[in-house]
């Protein structure tokens, strides 16, 4: 069976509530946190966006098992890969091997903030490759310098770093992403249980690595209130295609899901109180192939849900895991 693991929504939550989670999670037996690295949230209902390094740093200190990675950070436009690499091995220096980094090729929401174009996919999956070999020749600790088609890096040296460097996994949905991810990454992250993603990533080098899955879920008392909570706080889980990809700001997200209602949210977020629904889901995931099952619970009640999982869901898994 999967590690269970709790998304640190910092689209949702500032930094103290954040740090609060990550001990409440810890607490109940959660075995890892993915927490989000945005500049903007999808929707100004969500209503927040902390720099997230400074909370990894709190992270650091206020939890003692609990693993902690990026879900994800984009290393092409508003950060420049050397200052991500310098910032992933502070934190895997302070987190003393429970820290891994998590990249991808991000969204125009929060890269076009810095006034840098947008490109393509292709063009953008081209400097994620590009940004991977310079992070890892950053993680050797040598003097480096890289002159590349996207990225120049001249004479750096990072003097503060881990004695061994931190995992590095690569976010993957189409089969090109997943690909890259097998070549480059030490293991995937992915958002949908679908098994050809999974296969294309082993196929191509990621066999035997490991695979993070993230959940979305709407925990409540009844499921008529998960629906309007889901609703209500993320309605971008059930945008289609590329559109998470190319829009631009949080109202463009908003407008996109005006038509959007709770039926339709219902489909791509597992809403309510039956612990079932809850195991079905996360069995799709271990099904598909993934080692590792995020759950990310969508607004203001964490702790209803962290109860929830922790009297529900991980005993049940546990039992699972013990008869298999």
């Amino acid at each position: 069976m999967a590690t269970l693991g709790y998304k640190l929504s910092s689209e949702e939550f500032g930094p103290r509530d954040l740090v609060r989670w990550a001990r409440r999670a810890e607490a109940a037996g959660f075995g890892f946190a993915l927490i989000s690295d945005h500049f903007h949230p999808w929707i100004d209902r969500q209503g927040q966006s902390p720099f997230v390094w400074s909370v990894i740093g709190a992270l650091a200190e206020t939890t003692e098992r609990l693993a902690i990675g990026t879900g994800v950070t984009c290393p092409i436009a508003r950060v420049h890969p050397a200052i991500v690499a310098q910032a992933a091995a502070t934190a895997a220096a302070q987190l003393e091997g429970r820290f891994f980094l998590g990249v991808g090729s991000g969204e125009r929401l929060n890269e076009h903030v810095v006034g840098a174009h947008w490109p393509e996919v292709e063009v953008r999956q081209e400097r994620l490759a590009e940004a991977i070999a310079i992070i890892r020749g950053l993680w050797t600790g040598e003097m480096y310098s890289h002159h590349g088609r996207h990225f120049t890096v001249e004479n750096a040296r990072l003097y503060t770093r881990p004695a061994t460097p931190p995992p590095l996994v690569v976010a993957a949905a189409g089969p090109d992403a997943a690909t890259l991810a097998g070549r480059l990454g030490d293991g995937l992250v992915g958002t949908s249980p679908k098994k050809a993603t999974i296969d294309r990533f082993r196929a191509a080098g990621g066999t035997g690595k490991p695979c993070y899955g993230e959940l979305t879920v709407c925990w409540a008392a009844d499921e008529a209130q998960a629906r309007r909570t889901a609703r209500e706080w993320w309605p971008n889980a059930a945008l289609g295609g590329a559109l998470s990809q190319e829009l631009a700001l949080p109202q463009d997200f908003e407008a996109a899901c005006e038509p959007i209602g709770e039926d339709l949210i219902a489909q791509s977020i597992v809403c309510g109180p039956d612990p079932r629904k809850h195991l079905r889901a996360i069995e799709e995931y271990v099904r598909a192939g993934y080692t590792h099952v995020c759950v990310h619970q969508v607004g203001p009640d964490q702790e209803g849900c962290l109860r929830f999982y922790e009297r529900e869901i991980l005993p049940a898994l546990a039992s699972l895991s013990a008869a298999a």
